[in-house]
């Protein structure tokens, strides 16, 4: 008798990789099936004790079955919690009440129950498969998007905050942005991955009552709620973007350090005005599931209300400044084909910064849409949401001129370092071999040995460029005894010190200057 109640949850697990076509997962399923036991254990409870030969009441980890009378077909309609119940609303499963008062068993051990009307139909289960495999490649695709552009924002966040004349407060916008674009895709792929365990095997009853109790759901709802924070801060960047461009390009006079602290209260306090109130009607009127299913849309407005808001402010804050960029390329008296190639990339620039792209889908949203429609517009949804990171880190950072200057600087410095490292290690070594002679390397020049004198004095590393007297032809004829007295490139020096405005003191008519240096 356990093996059919086993079966049938066990095949509600396999449900619980995807959404059904009616909305439900098999986490809403089993919710609706412990509600369904515990009123039919209250009802049966409550009905007076029946005296002679019959069948009695019972649940059977399917259906709530009244008492029977011996002989008899048992009738019950289709039980409520089935994903497919809509479509056998009006079905029954039915039991036989043997004689002896006993239910009808199969093989001694199963109970036998005909419940052929409360199946799903085979065309819907079809359509409900295909819309599964759907989802989940929908799923792989943004959760490649989310980790392309998590990775890609992390390494542009160092990259601002690492280089010193990087830091201003547009760029501090940037990072604030990545940051929350970071946030957005950390949560989002968290929440999947609570939301997508494995559902446990059901053993037996108890095993179901626990399944979704609070303990266990605890942290797949904070996960839900740090993931809708983090989106709303996510929009709420995107329009301080908006915001600081249009201050920028509009007022005459514009302090951006005055504003700063107004745009981290945009940036990370608006969220908490519309999420606090969220979770406390979640809280108190649908606190069921994972709260990743919105039964009641008017609670789901709390949050979607000010998120397009943003989305429309933003969306009239780049009709301006196109207007704004527009009359500027005009007065420039610019050639039609520069001008129309300047508008075209400014315009482009702009949309992913914005998220311009969000004004479609606020439109077309998900109660509007079914079927095909839908599908079309949740793949753009998803598409634009979990790759629009990765273009911002693209366009504002990787591709920017003054980080790629930074970034090339950086790259010099630590190449003539490990040149000039080598330089040193190569003249120690030469003039630890004694006094046989000079010995040079690369563009190092070694005089003869000198007589030893003790008032020479040692030099230390070459003195900077910008301390040296002018550079000359210099022979030094003083040097400690066993060690060669090097002369070492100026051109070296200079680049050494990143002095590029002094390689011009370098280039002597006819002469070769050396800066003098013991090795």
């Amino acid at each position: 008798m356990k093996s059919t109640p086993i079966i049938f949850l066990l095949t509600l697990s396999v449900l619980c990789r995807a959404e059904s076509v009616s909305g439900k997962t098999v986490k809403d399923t089993v919710q609706e099936w412990n509600r369904y036991r515990n009123e039919c254990i209250v009802k049966i409870s409550s009905q007076p004790t029946t005296s002679g030969l019959f069948c009695k009441s019972m649940f059977d980890m399917y259906a709530c079955w009244t008492d029977g009378v011996p002989n008899t077909t048992v009738k019950v309609p289709c039980p409520w919690y089935l994903p497919w119940y809509d479509q056998v609303r009006n079905g029954f499963v039915s039991r036989e009440c043997g004689p002896d008062g006993q239910w009808l068993t199969v093989n001694d051990s199963s109970t036998w129950r005909d419940h052929s009307q409360c199946n799903a139909d085979d065309s819907k289960q079809i359509e409900q498969e295909n819309q599964m495999t759907i989802l989940a490649y929908f799923r792989v695709m943004y959760t490649v998007g989310y980790s392309l552009s998590l990775t890609s924002l992390s390494l542009a966040l160092v990259i601002l905050l690492i280089f010193r004349k990087l830091r201003c407060t547009r760029n501090y916008i940037h990072t604030n942005l990545f940051a929350s674009f970071i946030l957005r895709a950390v949560s989002i792929l968290t929440r999947d991955a609570l939301l997508m365990k494995d559902a446990p095997e059901f053993r037996d009853n108890k095993d179901v009552s626990i399944v979704l109790s609070d303990q266990v759901m605890s942290g797949c709802r904070v996960a839900q709620v740090l993931m809708q924070y983090c989106v709303g801060a996510n929009y709420s960047w995107l329009l301080v973007e908006g915001l600081y461009l249009h201050n920028l390009l509009v007022l005459m006079v514009f302090s951006e350090n005055s504003y700063f602290c107004v745009y981290l209260f945009i940036g990370w306090g608006t969220p908490v005005l519309f999420v606090v109130p969220w979770i406390v009607v979640r809280y108190l009127y649908e606190n069921t599931r994972c709260w990743e299913i919105n039964e009641n849309m008017a609670y789901w407005w709390i949050i979607r209300t000010p998120i397009l808001l943003a989305i429309l402010v933003n969306f009239f804050i780049f009709i301006r400044i196109i207007q704004i960029l527009i009359s500027k390329l005009r007065a420039h008296q610019m050639r039609y084909t520069d001008y129309k190639f300047r508008l075209a990339k400014s315009t482009l620039t702009l949309i992913p910064l914005l998220g311009i792209h969000e004004v479609v889908f606020a439109v077309m949203t998900e109660e509007q849409t079914e079927g095909v429609l839908r599908n079309v517009n949740l793949f753009f949804e998803l598409f634009f949401n979990s790759f629009q990171g990765f273009l911002v880190a693209i366009l504002y950072c990787f591709v920017n001129k003054e980080v790629q200057s930074e970034i090339k600087k950086k790259w010099q410095r630590w190449k003539l370092g490990i040149s000039i490292l080598e330089d040193q290690r190569n003249t120690g070594s030469n003039a630890q071999q004694g006094g046989a002679g000079p010995r040079c390397h690369h563009n190092i020049t070694c005089s003869p040995d000198c007589p030893l004198d003790s008032d020479s004095q040692l030099s230390s590393d070459p003195t900077p460029t910008a301390t040296l007297p002018a550079i000359q032809h210099h022979y030094h004829h003083r040097a400690k005894k066993g060690k060669a007295y090097c002369y070492i490139s100026a051109r070296k020096q200079v680049l050494n010190g990143l002095d590029v405005s002094a390689l011009p003191q370098c280039a002597g008519e006819g002469a070769v200057m050396f800066s003098e240096s013991y090795c």
